[in-house]
């Protein structure tokens, strides 16, 4: 690990712990809390692969005719990255991306999808990403949303990898883990695909996946200070962005509009 990750994860650490330590994971007490949180979560796991795509844009050959892009370990990376987020396996073995997978989880827990399947449909039936998010109801929903695609949009590649790298799905503490097996008691056969991607997810982003994203983002920083201060601060305004979420799962299940 270079000095450099060093001190961006050190300049993380405390908005990091203020996340971990979110009071959202103990306001999920019952089914009825469990869905408000699934309907918002879905759209950190929709909108992580909109990053993901933006990476393989950057730093891969996705034009036609073919030319080769940037490095080749680069490449191999988000490529490798890209075939475990698209197109992983169920708790069956079954060919799945992540996202799907979360919507099933969803729809077995039964967690209303209406929301973000509007917006998928939209956006599929041509409506542009602003406009699909503007008709999500929820303001936490659409400042987040609105965060990410921001940071696409500008296009600074260190800037994106630094927010998928930093803001990923390892942020979710032990003790959510043991919250859901808790209520996988009161609600049985209706919480096994939720589980298992939480326990895939988290796996494969603290694991091998995160090891080839923080490789990425050194490689795009180089020794250029200031894409690492903008790296930095992107991956502080990606973990700001899910606190906002999560306050907005609280206000939600206080029965308040955010």
């Amino acid at each position: 690990m270079t000095k450099q990750i060093i001190a961006l994860k050190e300049a993380l650490a405390p908005v990091r712990s203020r996340l971990i330590a979110h009071p959202v994971y103990q306001r999920i007490q019952s089914p009825a809390t469990l869905h408000i949180f699934m309907q918002h979560h879905v759209f950190a796991v929709w909108d992580f692969m909109s990053l993901l795509k933006a990476l393989q844009r950057e730093l891969t050959g996705v034009t036609i005719p073919w030319v080769p892009v940037g490095s080749a370990n680069t490449r191999f990376l988000i490529n490798e990255i890209v075939v475990g987020e698209e197109c992983d396996v169920d708790e069956g073995g079954r060919r799945t991306s992540h996202f799907e997978l979360y919507l099933r989880a969803m729809q077995q827990a039964g967690a209303s999808t209406g929301q973000i399947d509007r917006l998928v449909e939209g956006v599929t039936g041509g409506l542009s990403v602003r406009d699909a998010i503007s008709r999500v109801e929820q303001g936490a929903i659409r400042d987040f949303l609105g965060f990410t695609f921001d940071t696409i949009a500008r296009r600074d590649v260190q800037d994106i990898a630094a927010v998928f790298t930093f803001g990923r799905e390892d942020l979710i503490p032990d003790m959510f883990l043991r919250i859901i097996a808790d209520l996988s008691k009161e609600m049985p056969g209706a919480l096994g695909i939720f589980s298992y991607y939480l326990e895939r997810h988290i796996e494969v982003d603290g694991g091998h996946h995160g090891h080839l994203a923080m490789a990425m983002v050194e490689e795009l920083c180089g020794e250029d200070d200031d894409k690492w201060a903008s790296a930095t601060r992107c991956a502080i305004g990606a973990l700001e962005a899910r606190i906002c979420l999560w306050d907005g799962v609280v206000a939600a299940i206080e029965g308040k509009t955010m």
